[in-house]
């Protein structure tokens, strides 16, 4: 929402109030209190009226500071009024003359008394950014109300990034963001998930605490600053020291909560039923035959919308015409190795048998008259369960509980998007803020009751909606994209900008989930969704089977399938990273890369973890894309490549840029066709480029990432040595190697049983927990 006309003038509808000068000042341990006049006059007169701004600056942990400002305080608000609130830390606080300084940590802001002014500063004491006079202020919109806007300034060559999934350019520089989720599709500037938290190329990080309807400006109003505002009289913000992204992102973990650790199932292949098709047991065991017979790994079955009933969404029944035997079926399906997903939304129809119960017990939002709120939106009738009222909660969860007696492993979440604002919530919460909040409400209920069924570590939802925090119930999937080049481009832009907005675990639905893309898309769209997070065939009006587009497409699968079962041992380190350190699994270049000018808008590839760079291909032929400066390998042939600049390349549909960092290890299990073995059993540690005098530490976990082994890579620039104190069967490959020319420690594996990945190279086998060889390089 802009309020200014320009540099000098407001907006004929706006009057501002601007924080002037401190009137008071009241240090305590653990915080600041600033009373604010907007007079800038120091006569007696100036006390007279006028507006008087409070605000209160905090520290809840080192590197993070807390800004509050609020306009009268004894107002009635209502909730739920922030993302967090954690306690206050002890503050450093130092007053000299017309100035006043904080630190927390590494951390400093510094106020000006006379006029106001705030502005933060790194561990150096260099500017990061900040609000100068007439930055913050009251802004009063006829016919709108008021608003406390705030701008922070922004340097030369700083890019902003995050403000949820959002799938237009990924810098948001000159966007208008408004906090506002929808069920938009992947094509506007509309998002399911949005979240009040940006993230710079300057080294700090902004989440607005509120999940109110936030406007963001970045980089339009004022083109250098940030803006935001949000509607009432209370604004509350942290901003975020890094200074790389990375720790940015770990302070927000640390504050907002870090993903919850998915089931190592949940990283396999998932087909799904699709949307609108017409399937019941006979056509799902059809397509699970379908994918055995060609040899595709499969590891979870989803069936969508129609197991119900038309027109009874949602009643949690089975549709017994369709499904006479649920129970026996999902049995007969975990025979054959499969997880089950179940389709679920929060809203209730009315030929729904849980509506008059759900309207009975008070647990459905309801109208100001007190009847239920209802429209026909999406169902006939439908009604929205309030999450608010704890009974109304546990009496959803209560009618989830019995599908997972029966069998069922998790649920899709979707929907919780557009919730209506002229209702009323049992707890008395404003509906305009609940209007993002639900999310949070809806997928933690659902995520909870899993967590209690199946224990910690085995919960995972699939999940559309979002805002702020529900980076705590992974997964999120990237909602309704179709099937082009440019929808399959615009989703990875959304799952790199929810990825910088504190998000782990990320899909998108592979082909378009609108409209039957070709084959060739479908094709080149798998190789995008094998390497991401998760992994998922979904539509809309036709079933995504590979076969239904072409054989190729069958054996492409199968390629890509086969390769993630491979990479279980490394998808499972850096799903820890995640979980641990709020550390996404699909990385933006600018994560990894953050000293690297080009990689500040690089939209079109990304880390997988911290070793693989995927960069998938959006043409029938033709891959472009960026390699930073160092040796890299890639995975698949074993080509060597200089980075510091862009490649072109024609690929046929089973390849993909997917190059091995310099000074890395990834980690390749030795089964094809599994997601859940022993990882460790006979791993194969492939290493990139290596540099003289590096030393590498390895982690390993089981499939409940748990620590299973570890092991240290040495490289003094002729030999190679690999140690392990757990670990005994281990191989260790050096694609960029042409022979072994000595061995101390190990056996060299032959030619012939260098699988899995490119035979490039040399391969050794451990001896009792050691491999130690010296190698002659490949030629350049």
């Amino acid at each position: 929402m802009r309020f200014g006309d320009g540099a000098w003038r407001m907006l004929d509808d706006v009057v501002p109030h601007y924080p002037s000068r401190v009137d008071g000042i009241e240090a305590s341990e653990r915080e600041l209190l600033l009373h604010v006049s907007d007079r800038l006059e120091r006569e007696r007169w100036a006390t007279l009226a006028g507006h008087m701004f409070t605000v209160r600056i905090s520290t809840p942990l080192d590197g993070v500071l807390r800004v509050r400002v609020s306009h009268h305080q004894g107002r009635r608000r209502r909730g739920p009024g922030h993302f967090v609130d954690p306690e206050a830390r002890p503050l450093a606080t130092t007053v000299e003359g017309g100035e006043i300084t904080l630190r927390a940590g590494p951390l400093a802001a510094r106020v000006t008394r006379d006029p106001w002014s705030l502005s933060f500063l790194d561990e150096r004491a260099e500017p990061l950014t900040g609000s100068p006079f007439k930055a913050l202020g009251l802004m009063e919109k006829a016919g709108l109300g008021s608003f406390l806007r705030e701008q922070l300034t922004l340097s030369v060559g700083e890019h902003v990034y995050g403000l949820g999934e959002r799938f237009q350019a990924f810098s948001r520089n000159g966007q208008s963001v408004e906090m506002w989720n929808s069920d938009c599709g992947t094509c506007s500037d509309k998002g399911y998930k949005n979240v009040p938290f940006f993230l710079t190329s300057k080294g700090y990080g902004v989440l607005v605490n509120t999940p109110a309807r936030v406007s963001f400006e970045i980089g339009t109003e004022q083109v250098m600053r940030a803006q935001f505002a949000v509607p009432g009289e209370d604004l509350d913000y942290f901003l975020i020291l890094g200074p790389t992204p990375k720790q940015v992102l770990a302070r927000l973990g640390a504050l907002t909560g870090r993903p919850a650790l998915p089931p190592a199932w949940s990283f396999g292949l998932w087909l799904s039923t699709s949307f609108t098709t017409q399937y019941d047991e006979a056509t799902v065991q059809s397509f699970i035959d379908g994918m055995a017979q060609r040899n595709i790994p499969l590891h979870v079955f989803h069936f969508d919308c129609f197991w119900m009933k038309a027109h009874h969404w949602c009643n949690f029944r089975w549709d017994e015409q369709a499904f006479p035997d649920p129970e026996g079926m999902i049995s007969r399906l975990h025979a054959q190795g499969l997880r089950i997903c179940l389709w679920i939304n929060p809203y209730i129809g009315e030929r729904s048998q849980l509506f008059e119960e759900g309207a009975r017990d008070g647990y459905l939002l309801q109208r100001a008259d007190g009847g239920v709120y209802q429209r026909d939106r999406w169902q006939a009738g439908m009604a929205y369960v309030d999450f608010t009222n704890p009974e109304a909660t546990r009496w959803f969860q209560a009618r989830l509980r019995p599908l997972l007696a029966m069998g069922v492993d998790c649920f899709k979440t979707d929907f919780g998007e557009e919730l209506p604002t002229d209702v009323v919530y049992s707890d008395g919460s404003d509906p305009q803020l609940m209007h993002n909040y639900y999310a949070y409400l809806y997928n933690k209920a659902v995520f909870e009751l899993l967590e209690q069924e199946r224990g910690r570590g085995q919960a995972c939802v699939f999940a559309r909606s979002a805002t702020a925090a529900c980076q705590r119930f992974p997964v999120h999937w990237g909602g309704d994209c179709y099937g082009s080049y440019e929808s399959m481009a615009e989703s990875l832009r959304g799952g790199l900008s929810l990825a910088l907005s504190g998000f782990g675990f990320w899909s998108h639905d592979i082909g378009g989930f609108e409209s039957k893309a070709s084959a060739s898309v479908y094709k080149r769209w798998i190789g995008f969704g094998l390497l991401s997070s998760h992994s998922r065939l979904h539509g809309s009006s036709s079933y995504r089977v590979p076969w239904n587009y072409d054989e190729e497409a069958c054996e492409v699968l199968r390629h890509f399938s086969e390769l993630k079962c491979r990479l279980m041992p490394y998808l499972m380190q850096a799903a820890v990273q995640a979980h641990e350190a709020n550390l996404p699994m699909m990385r933006p270049m600018i994560l990894e890369f953050p000293e690297d000018p080009t990689s500040r808008t690089l939209d079109r590839q990304y880390l997988l973890g911290d070793a693989l760079l995927v960069a998938p291909v959006f043409h029938d032929r033709q891959a472009e894309y960026y390699l930073p400066a160092g040796s890299w390998t890639q995975l698949l042939t074993g080509e060597q490549r200089e980075g510091g600049r862009w490649y072109r390349e024609e690929l046929d549909f089973f390849g993909i840029p997917a190059w091995l960092r310099p000074n890395s290890v990834l980690c390749v299990g030795n089964r094809a066709r599994e997601v859940e073995y022993e990882w460790t059993r006979g791993v194969r540690l492939v290493c990139g480029k290596l540099d003289p005098g590096i030393s590498l530490e390895v982690r390993l976990f089981d499939s409940s990432g748990e620590p299973s082994g570890r092991l240290e890579v040495y490289h003094d620039g002729q030999r190679v040595r690999v140690t392990s104190s757990t670990l005994f069967d281990f191989q260790v490959q050096l694609p960029w190697a042409s022979s072994v020319l000595e061995v101390e420690r190990g056996y060299v594996v032959r030619e012939e049983a260098r699988a899995p990945l490119t035979a490039r190279g040399v391969v050794v086998r451990a001896d009792s927990g050691t491999a130690s060889f010296r190698y002659a390089p490949a030629p350049p």
